[in-house]
């Protein structure tokens, strides 16, 4: 049995990328379909000479009724669901083990973003994301919309690269994720999802004040055990940094310190926490020191955990490593720099 695998997406004004994504899975799949919601550049065009079958409709306010209208349009028993700033990165083999399969699930991919931190600087965070869709499995939510299924949900090897999260291009679509997010919101109250949605893009953009009441609710009525919790938190402490609210950070975090004690991410926000904080009134650097040195060596000691969602690539070596080799450079101690130093250029020539 060789089930049929269509990958699916919906575009708009994405000619910087769509030939990409479309050029990656090309040899891997049996149809392309690209749903073009009123693009003004030349996505349409590019996309059906990378061989997609291009469709076209009004933008309906709505990523989920977007994506559904898209599904429609293949008989495929797989569906491979891409954004057009995605591509197919590692992994298409896996694509043919697939295909052997009843599709009686929904595959989990690894999704690595490639994002900004707060200096500019590229850093990865791979998120496990259902993307490989059965046949009659449907989309929900306004935005950031989750395929509605009880079906088991499986890991594959499959690896989609993001590049949407970067400075550039996030800002070619800021205020529609606001705008629908505000819209889902007044759709769904107390959601705490859309309120973590929301306060993301508020943070990304610099606008901490007002993504700190989106966080702390998100943070209130959420679930523990919430696959977006990870990112919460180390996304909340970090609001709170910006905003100088040092002892409320280090508040949550106390009480965060069980849950995410075997979190790289964790420690490393919270080294960049107490620097901050010491560096902001030095009068507690005596005290804060240590604990800065230790939170980042507890950082290292853990490793990196590439299976906590939105656990950033580095913060377990070489992020850490850099870190501590500033950190004793900064105080006149060169032998240990240069250990840290030495540790670094390893980490990194191994990625």
């Amino acid at each position: 049995m060789r089930n049929a695998i269509a990958l699916v997406l919906i575009a708009r004004n994405e000619e910087r990328c769509i030939a990409r994504c479309l050029a990656s899975a090309r040899a891997h799949v049996d149809e392309m379909i690209v749903l073009d919601t009123g693009s003004t550049d030349a996505t349409r065009e590019i996309a059906a000479r990378c061989g997609a079958r291009v469709l076209s409709a009004a933008w309906p306010d709505d990523f989920s009724a977007a994506r559904n209208l898209a599904l429609s349009h293949t008989s495929a028993p797989w569906r491979l669901v891409l954004d057009a700033d995605e591509w197919i990165a590692a992994g298409a083999e896996s694509l043919d083990a697939v295909r052997a399969r009843a599709p009686g699930f929904l595959g989990l991919l690894r999704v690595d973003s490639v994002v900004n931190d707060e200096r500019g600087a590229l850093q990865h965070a791979p998120s496990w994301i259902p993307r490989l869709l059965p046949a009659g499995v449907h989309y929900e939510g306004r935005i950031h919309e989750q395929p509605a299924s009880a079906l088991p949900r499986e890991r594959l090897a499959l690896v989609i690269g993001h590049d949407g999260y970067l400075d550039r291009a996030r800002e070619a679509k800021a205020g529609r994720n606001e705008r629908l997010l505000r819209l889902a919101l007044a759709e769904h109250p107390g959601d705490a999802y859309l309120y973590y949605q929301l306060g993301k893009d508020l943070e990304v953009r610099s606008r901490f004040a007002e993504a700190l009441p989106h966080y702390l609710e998100a943070h209130r009525a959420g679930e523990a055990a919430a696959a977006w919790r990870h990112d919460l938190v180390m996304r909340l402490i970090f609001t709170l940094k910006k905003l100088k609210q040092f002892a409320q950070a280090v508040e949550l975090a106390s009480h965060e310190l069980e849950r995410w004690s075997d979190s790289p991410d964790f420690f490393f926000t919270l080294g960049d926490l107490l620097l901050d904080w010491a560096l902001a009134e030095p009068q507690r650097a005596a005290e804060l020191l240590p604990q800065i040195e230790a939170s980042w060596q507890r950082a290292v000691l853990i490793g990196e955990r590439p299976e906590l969602p939105d656990s950033v690539r580095g913060r377990g070596s070489f992020l850490a490593a850099h870190n501590l080799a500033a950190f004793h450079e900064s105080l006149g101690q060169a032998a240990q720099a240069a250990q840290w130093r030495e540790r670094e250029a390893r980490w990194r020539q191994a990625e």
